[in-house]
């Protein structure tokens, strides 16, 4: 274990505060099953999520909260958590698979709604990897960049996607996955240059993109004026690919992490695993094979909300974790196949 004096260390981050927003109450699979007019002891088998929350309304298909308001409502939690006032801030960065506009960047509306200005801003385009993205640039900019404190956000809002209007009793079920695995929310981090607040140490991060010559895993189009009226579906997924190349991503991402901290497994109390749906994160922790380390899990209860996931494992983290306890989250991008991660230390 590290001493006081190097887990203070100006090379290392801190997480101060962490926040989380769900738009709405829980949707379940029987609510949705009869929306869709799909089969909820399939949903049950097949993807194994419990519930999901919604940006829009499932009936009317209102939206009820943009993105913006998600991030903003997420992060305003996680200063409160911390402890530092707006004015402490020095930047923000944000990750996204689907911002609520081309532009404006929804990184500046929630800089907006927040209250923060004549500050850096920082939006990444990516998906499951965006937040843990940007939590390494928010560690090299407290680390390396000159600032204190600055707040990491990742969120998606995925229904505005779905067509709720479409008929899905013929739907093959690689369609029908995406109106049942995901669900809308987001998350954030306060990160420190010192130990503040939640005192949780940024031992190391892993963000590699490893997609060269692969086709990808999911695709989600922009339509333009162009092409609005194209019938194509704006998700797009390969299910099978996923299927067989999530789980040996994981393990390798974790032994990667491991080799790069130089930890052992036992040394390791929590595991945050990926976050894909209740059947396959199972799947993927049977086979990461910590059997020492406490999962701690969301996605049964959350649905599949992207770039929310790894703040959403963070707040459960905070209600277990004590001091000198150590946690490794995993993630994995199947869009073009990136790995990722991170390492925490309760100090």
């Amino acid at each position: 274990m590290q001493s006081p004096e190097q887990a203070s260390s100006p090379s290392v981050a801190h997480l101060a505060g962490v926040g989380t927003a769900l738009p709405g109450d829980p949707v379940d699979n029987a609510m949705l099953a009869r929306t869709l007019g799909v089969n909820e002891e399939w949903i049950d088998v097949f993807i194994g999520t419990r519930t999901r929350h919604f940006a829009r309304d499932l009936v009317s298909g209102e939206v009820r909260w943009s993105l913006a308001d998600l991030c903003a409502r997420a992060g305003e939690q996680a200063l409160t958590a911390s402890g530092l006032a707006p004015d402490e801030i020095d930047f923000v960065v944000m990750g996204t698979a689907t911002p609520d506009h081309l532009m404006p960047a929804t990184v500046n509306h929630v800089a907006d709604q927040l209250g923060l200005d004549q500050i850096p801003t920082y939006q990444l385009q990516s998906g499951c990897a965006g937040a843990v993205q940007a939590l390494e640039l928010g560690r090299t900019l407290v680390t390396g960049g000159g600032h204190r404190a600055g707040l990491v956000i990742g969120g998606d809002v995925c229904s505005k996607h779905l067509d709720l209007d479409r008929d899905l009793s013929g739907a093959a079920p690689s369609d029908l996955v995406n109106y049942v695995l995901f669900g809308d929310g987001a998350g954030a981090a306060v990160v420190t240059s010192e130990a503040r607040g939640e005192r949780l140490a940024l031992r190391g991060v892993l963000n590699r993109f490893t997609g060269l010559g692969r086709e990808p895993g999911q695709v989600i189009d922009w339509f333009g004026l162009a092409d609005r009226y194209d019938d194509r579906q704006a998700v797009r997924e390969d299910y099978k690919a996923i299927e067989e190349s999530v789980p040996v991503m994981a393990v390798e991402i974790l032994w990667e992490l491991l080799e790069d901290l130089d930890w052992s497994p036992e040394q390791v109390d929590f595991l945050l695993p990926p976050q894909l749906s209740g059947r396959m994160t199972r799947r993927i922790t049977e086979q990461l094979d910590l059997p020492d380390a406490v999962e701690v899990s969301c996605v049964a209860d959350t649905g599949n909300n992207g770039n929310a996931l790894p703040f959403l494992q963070l707040e459960g983290l905070l209600e277990k974790i004590g001091p000198g306890q150590r946690a490794l989250a995993v993630a994995v991008e199947s869009s073009k196949w990136i790995k990722s991660g991170f390492a925490l230390e309760k100090i």
